[in-house]
Parts: structure tokens; C-alpha cells; sequence
């Protein structure tokens, strides 16, 4: 038999590795709270700060790493989120909105670890890059329908423009290309394991960032 025919794409085995994890993450408390309409819309708001940060550590370093043979393939401006992040943020705080910005320590942690890989491990790098923006392209649209029906955003206006991928008119072909990316990664079988682990790794972030959250917004009994 020939082995290639059984060998599992790295698209499927990222996603299939990192799957509790993801879990973990999109059901936390505070997220479900947040989803639930159970939350107002500061808590959103607060939400939307701590995704500014991840994502500045994203697209700062992607300049850098545009020639890469790992990670430059996945170097894609139309998927950049930090300026929608940024008039979502006027939005819903003020045109003075950096005044007040702050990190929670899981996200300081987050930021400080993508700027890390990006330096020094691109192969990392991929692994966050993966996870944030194929999730947005995916289960961020839930949280977008949310926020409009919640807090009365215009349907893919300010508010939630960090959803809205404009230069991304068909995202089922985009996610895709994507997975294609993933399964011609430049990398040997002991290096993808360590990007399956830093992905699984990412979603940890994520869920200390939810858990810091739900520190600040809790549920009244």
C-alpha cells in the first residue's frame, strides 16, 4: 500500500490536536456570558481592547516576516484586524479610546509570546496566526451577529468592524487556501508537532485572557 494515500493533511491534524483546547476557550464563562446577552456592552468593549494588543503583536511583526520560507506564505494584508479594531475602539470608547487602554495580564503574557515566536520561531508564529484568524473567519462571525442584535451595532458597522473581512469576499474559498497553506507548510514532522503544541498553547491564552475577564465582569448572584 502506499503510505502517502493514508498520510493526514496538517490542516486536519492542527484542528483535530487543538480541538479541547478551542473548546475550552469558546465556552468559557465569560464568553458564553457574553454571547448570552447576559453581559453589557463595556464588557464587550473591555473584550475589544485586549484583541488590540494581540493583534498589534500579529501585524507588527508581519513586515518582518514577509520573506520568510515558513511563515511568509501566510502574510496576508486583507487579513489584517488592527484597524478595524481601531475605529471599533473610537466607537465604543471615545476618539480618546488609547487614553484609558489597558492589558490584563493575560493578554500582556499573550502579546509578549506572539512577539516572541515572530522573533524567534516562525514556525510559532504560524500557530497563533492560524488560530486567531481562521477562528475570526469563523466563529467571530457568531459573536458579531451577537453584538449587533445585543447592543444595537449597524449590521457590519462600527462596533464590530474587526468581524467584517471587506477585502474577503468569499471566506469559505479563503479558509481553503488556507488549509492548502497549512499542508505545504515548510516544515519537517518534529517541527510541526511543535506547532500543533504551540496552537494548542495559543487557546490557553485565550482562555486565561477569558478568565481575567470574567474576573472583572461577573455575574451578580
Amino acid at each position: 500500500m502506499d503510505a502517502r494515500a493514508t498520510v493526514t493533511p496538517f490542516s486536519t491534524v492542527i484542528r483535530t490536536a487543538s480541538h479541547q483546547q478551542h473548546t475550552e476557550a469558546e465556552t468559557s464563562g465569560f464568553m458564553s456570558d457574553l454571547l448570552g446577552g447576559r453581559l453589557g456592552v463595556d464588557a464587550y468593549a473591555r473584550y475589544t481592547e485586549q484583541l488590540w494588543f494581540v493583534y498589534r503583536a500579529l501585524e507588527d511583526a508581519a513586515g518582518r516576516l514577509v520573506d520568510d520560507p515558513v511563515a511568509g506564505p501566510f502574510i496576508r494584508p486583507e487579513l489584517f484586524r488592527a484597524p478595524a479594531l481601531e475605529r471599533d475602539l473610537a466607537h465604543l470608547r471615545g476618539g480618546d479610546w488609547r487614553a484609558g487602554l489597558t492589558a490584563l495580564p493575560a493578554t500582556v503574557a499573550y502579546a509578549a509570546r506572539i512577539e516572541e515566536c515572530a522573533r524567534t520561531w516562525p514556525a510559532g508564529y504560524v500557530a497563533h496566526h492560524y488560530t486567531r484568524y481562521l477562528g475570526d473567519l469563523s466563529g467571530g462571525q457568531i459573536i458579531r451577529d451577537k453584538a449587533e442584535r445585543t447592543w444595537g451595532f449597524a449590521r457590519k458597522g462600527d462596533g464590530v468592524r474587526f468581524y467584517v473581512f471587506e477585502q474577503i469576499p468569499n471566506p469559505a474559498a479563503f479558509k481553503r487556501d488556507y488549509r492548502e497553506l497549512l499542508d505545504r507548510v515548510n516544515a519537517d514532522d518534529l517541527e510541526k508537532q511543535r506547532i500543533v503544541d504551540e496552537c494548542k498553547r495559543a487557546f490557553d491564552f485565550n482562555s486565561a485572557v477569558f478568565r481575567e475577564l470574567g474576573g472583572e465582569f461577573p455575574l451578580s448572584a
